[in-house]
């Protein structure tokens, strides 16, 4: 599923095949578009921006596409089979000598001039993955509708820029809280830490071929009561004694890449409780009853 991870490698792949090279080949298959032809033109970059791409072309004129749930670009060497999917779902050809780019399956695209490059993507909030990332604006966005979920939140990118479904489910769950837990009902401090984990996850997948979670050390911590507090963990009626020395535990060897997403009735990974599967706003959630506080369906 492409989220600001997999867009930014895309994007990397596209920047590597296209930029500085003219383009001996366009074919646009959106009827808005069809006619346009941008053989001849230098592809001057390929950049992405939160879950968007923006190929910018000599002549002021940048392309903008967006992969949305199954979209993709592919690159192929001129006498390489093309293989990411029947020829009726390609909508995007792009050319040159040495490398030829096909996007299949694009929910968007649309050809528009690079100086009006706001109305594509103006509206988003700080990318994640941006050189210019500031979470100050993030956390302040998320932060003016308290009432809203967290799940709903994160995923909104005029919050923040980059987070798809499946971090919404492995943030909500190292964060400790459900997908459904309003954002004005987080504990203290718990949503800068969130903001400073999306981005640390996003920038720790951004060269990964597959998107990775787990952390070994995170699993070997046992976690504490969802709703622990100090009285419960030391009621103030037992006798003040030398804690013990906490025994050592082996090193957890993690086989899952994700934490929740995708193992529906599997064993949790940190207290072995059935994950569980609903519909958030018509996307499928994950999330452990076990480690996780807060409202569920």
């Amino acid at each position: 599923m492409p989220e600001g991870d997999t867009v930014l490698q895309t994007a990397t792949r596209l920047h590597e095949a296209l930029a500085g090279q003219v383009l001996t080949r366009s074919d646009l298959r959106v009827p808005r578009f069809a006619t346009a032809d941008l053989s001849g033109r230098t592809v001057l970059d390929v950049t992405a921006r939160g879950k968007h791409l923006l190929t910018r072309i000599e002549g002021g004129l940048t392309l903008h596409s967006h992969l949305r749930m199954d979209g993709a670009w592919r690159v192929y060497a001129p006498d390489e089979r093309w293989r990411g999917g029947p020829g009726h779902q390609i909508r995007a050809i792009l050319a040159n000598e040495e490398h030829i780019a096909v996007g299949y399956r694009l929910p968007v695209l649309e050809l528009l001039r690079t100086s009006e490059e706001d109305r594509a993507v103006g509206h988003l909030g700080p990318d994640l993955l941006g050189p210019d990332w500031d979470p100050g604006p993030a956390l302040d966005r998320l932060l003016a509708a308290p009432e809203r979920s967290l799940g709903e939140a994160l995923l909104d990118q005029r919050n923040l820029a980059g987070i798809g479904n499946v971090y919404k489910c492995e943030l909500c769950f190292l964060a400790r809280v459900t997908p459904w837990l309003p954002v004005g009902a987080l504990p203290d401090g718990a949503l800068p830490r969130l903001v400073t984990l999306a981005e640390r996850l996003l920038n720790a997948n951004r060269d990964r071929p597959t998107r990775t979670t787990t952390i070994t050390s995170e699993l070997s911590t046992p976690p504490s009561p969802p709703n622990a507090t100090p009285a419960q963990s030391a009621p103030a009626t037992t006798p003040a004694r030398a804690p013990a020395r906490p025994r050592a535990r082996p090193p957890v060897r993690v086989q899952e890449r994700l934490y929740v997403y995708g193992r529906a009735r599997r064993p949790c990974l940190r207290c072995g409780t059935p994950i569980r599967l609903a519909d958030q706003d018509d996307r499928p959630t994950y999330w452990c009853p076990g480690c996780q506080s807060g409202p569920t369906p």
